[in-house]
């Protein structure tokens, strides 16, 4: 979808454009592109420090913690060019969740040690909700944190801590009180990765990386200071936080983009001599993703312009959530079907640059990330909250169901 924008808009979108154009290098974009969901660590790092020297890492954040007095459309454009121009994504952790419940809710103390850092991209930080026992039912979590003098000392375990194995910090959900209704027993704590009785293993996924992890904590000893807000208010503020991470699981830059790149297939792969995008069949599906994602579109730019709705915002998040990770897999199948055959060989990612890739017509640059892009994102409709959970989110609600 194209916008008609007014000069000041247009002159910013040339503004972000000129300024990724001049400081972005052709090898972080081949990472970028052919990288999958998660891009490169490094290349985000040094990506975020080129926005911070200019004052736009973290633009949604109040202006007084660095953010930018943005339209809502300006944001909108800041994240499509990003996309457009394969540069790496802002860190979505620090962007959308921990930054804003750090802002809203932490001691001036956690304030001023941490936001400057994540602003600088000093430090990123690892989620701590999700257990083997209680991923959809964050409620029955079982770790622990026991207050000992100035410290709680935390054991239990963590899963699906993606990164955490290259991150400095975790937010973490812990139970402070067993007696207690079990959304009123759970308070928020962060802590760096670091500290001793943390163990971090990392977990082979289906798309040839293991960027999630799994983490034990037995005996950690964390300052009292490092409790976000009031003890047994976790539930609230997760909530909170879960809300932006929903929000901004619409993905809508991402499909966008991919679908751009799933057009660039059909145009390039053939069967019987016939260019895939000339098939009716698939025209048809084209057309179809087409039409949901600028739906989506709509909707989020509804929400960024602070639309006045009838329902809540939780119920919101949780429908752009649903709608953008199921488009997330759509988007991703079409491109995988449009390669065929090719689609079923499995190319490592550290093997992208080698020889046998490079330049062979069997094995086109397009190919490149398209067929792990396609396993991984079987798990967009769980993670961040599984479909089934976000369904009935909005049928209480917003229908009373």
């Amino acid at each position: 979808m194209q916008f008609s924008l007014d000069a000041k808009h247009e002159a910013f979108r040339q503004e972000v454009r000129s300024f990724i154009a001049e400081h972005i290098t052709p090898e972080i974009q081949q990472r970028a592109r052919q990288g999958g969901f998660f891009c490169n660590k490094e290349d985000q790092r040094h990506w975020v420090k080129l926005l911070a020297a200019k004052g736009w890492a973290m633009p949604s954040w109040p202006l007084e913690h660095g953010g930018c007095d943005w339209t809502p459309l300006q944001h909108y454009i800041f994240e499509e060019e990003h996309l457009r121009a394969d540069a790496p994504g802002l860190p979505f952790a620090l962007y959308h969740m921990i930054g804003p419940v750090i802002m809203k809710y932490a001691s001036q103390e956690l304030q001023d040690q941490l936001l400057k850092p994540m602003y600088n991209g000093d430090i990123t930080f690892a989620q701590g909700f999700s257990e083997p026992g209680s991923g959809s039912d964050l409620a029955a979590l079982s770790t622990q944190a026991v207050r000992d003098g100035d410290h709680y000392v935390v054991n239990g375990q963590k899963i699906w801590t993606s990164g955490a194995y290259e991150s400095e910090w975790l937010f973490c959900l812990v139970k402070t009180d067993t007696k207690v209704k079990p959304q009123n027993g759970i308070s928020f704590l962060v802590f760096p990765l670091d500290l001793p009785g943390i163990t971090i293993r990392r977990i082979p996924q289906i798309d040839g990386d293991a960027h999630l992890c799994e983490t034990f904590f037995s005996d950690v000893r964390v300052p009292v200071e490092n409790l976000v807000g009031e003890e047994g208010k976790g539930w609230t503020y997760a909530k909170s936080l879960l809300d932006g991470e929903r929000t901004g699981s619409a993905y809508i830059h991402w499909s966008k983009h991919e679908l751009a790149k799933a057009r660039e297939i059909a145009e390039n792969e053939t069967v019987n001599g016939v260019r895939i995008i000339d098939i009716p069949a698939y025209q048809a599906r084209f057309a179809r993703a087409e039409a949901q994602i600028t739906a989506l579109e709509w909707s989020v730019l509804r929400v960024l312009a602070n639309e006045n709705f009838k329902y809540p915002l939780t119920t919101i998040a949780s429908s752009l959530k649903l709608r953008g990770s199921e488009l997330q897999q759509t988007v991703s199948m079409l491109q995988w079907d449009c390669l065929g055959a090719k689609g079923l060989r499995f190319i490592p990612r550290e093997d992208y640059g080698a020889q046998t890739v490079a330049g062979d017509p069997l094995w086109p640059a397009h190919m490149l990330g398209t067929t792990p892009n396609a396993l991984i994102m079987r798990a967009a409709t769980i993670y961040g909250g599984a479909r089934q959970i976000q369904k009935n989110i909005v049928a209480k609600m917003a229908f009373g169901l």
